[in-house]
């Protein structure tokens, strides 16, 4: 019996791109999305569709910075690494997301 899927909660994207790139350093795309993958215990599956859409969005906003490079299988690819302010928005993120969880936890041990 194969794994169910996890689908990631809106919003939940960001940050896991967020905290790979604070922890692996500058990365492709396919790169980032293989490693969360991998992070999730392949419980949960990306598609390009999802991945890249996030990545152009937190360039926009200034936390991620992007660069022309050759990857391992020689293929021109952008890498794509934070900024000061992604480093910022990585804590953001985390205190956010763990306020929200902690709520939660309450909400469901309410009797």
């Amino acid at each position: 019996m194969s794994k169910q899927q996890i689908e990631v909660p809106y919003g939940t994207l960001d940050l896991l791109v967020l905290k790979t790139l604070e922890t692996m350093g500058t990365m492709h795309g396919y790169a980032i999305a293989r490693r969360i993958e991998q992070v999730c215990g392949n419980d949960m599956q990306l598609s390009q569709g999802s991945v890249y859409p996030a990545l152009i969005r937190l360039q926009q906003e200034g936390w991620v910075r992007t660069e022309w490079g050759v990857s391992e299988t020689n293929r021109k690819v952008k890498f794509y690494s934070l900024t000061a302010a992604g480093r910022k928005q990585v804590r953001a993120e985390i205190a956010k997301w763990e306020k929200t969880t902690a709520l939660l936890a309450r909400f469901l041990e309410a009797s």
